[in-house]
């Protein structure tokens, strides 16, 4: 007897996309029918703009960070039976059209987490995030033990296996928490892997601050040191 289909969905995270969100979730809405946008406090119209898109809207009553809005979507799908969970930008950054080769690569590893590659091809992407991109990964991978070309892609799929659970620390509740989530699921000894996407750039503006973030990336990563030798060394 064939195994039923695996429940899927999208989930959203977004803030002050008002301008971006509706195109965005129409084209999702051609690949799966379950799209969740995680409102995260907008002052704009940006929740109005994706419900009248078709999506579930779930919404913070203040901005809390990606992080958070994250979570508020991870703990949604588990609550709902989804199996596996594919998270994207609200600014167009990303492909909805990439969504069939996150599926079939799970369906060719059934691996727990697969992660978006953009650095195949990185000719439109800017310099300073291509620079920036790069060294994250390659000290995150280090840290790891296994090699991501592309940590910071937001594009990702989740199996239910790794849907967190909580917010780990209060400091990752914004962008470091998607660096963190790789990390605990390697400690788990869980292999991450990667699909190649495409590279989008065009009029959105990112709210990543190349400084601030950076050095937020690099404190929870001397965070994660600690936990894991006390992880290792119980």
């Amino acid at each position: 007897m064939p195994k039923p289909p695996l429940k899927s969905c999208i989930l959203i995270p977004a803030y002050r996309e008002e301008a971006h969100i509706a195109p965005v979730v129409r084209e999702v809405l051609d690949y799966c029918s379950d799209v969740i946008v995680i409102d995260d406090g907008s002052p704009d119209e940006t929740a109005k703009m994706a419900t009248a898109a078709g999506a579930t809207v779930l919404a913070h009553v203040r901005n809390q960070g990606k992080g958070a809005a994250l979570q508020t979507g991870f703990d949604h799908a588990r609550e709902q039976g989804f199996d596996l969970a594919i998270t994207l930008d609200a600014d167009g950054q990303h492909a909805p059209s990439d969504i069939p080769a996150f599926l079939q690569a799970w369906e060719r590893t059934r691996s727990p987490v697969i992660v978006g590659n953009r650095m195949g091809s990185v000719d439109r992407m800017p310099w300073l995030r291509r620079v920036v991109n790069r060294f994250m990964s390659y000290l995150l991978s280090r840290v790891m033990g296994q090699y991501v070309p592309d940590t910071q892609c937001g594009f990702r799929l989740y199996h239910r296996s790794a849907f967190p659970e909580a917010l780990y620390d209060k400091h990752s509740r914004r962008f470091a928490a998607e660096s963190e989530i790789l990390l605990r699921l390697s400690l788990q000894g869980r292999k991450i892997d990667a699909v190649a996407i495409q590279t989008l750039y065009g009029d959105e503006r990112s709210k990543i601050r190349p400084f601030a973030d950076t050095l937020r990336f690099l404190c929870m990563l001397r965070r994660f040191r600690k936990i894991k030798k006390e992880f290792l060394n119980p």
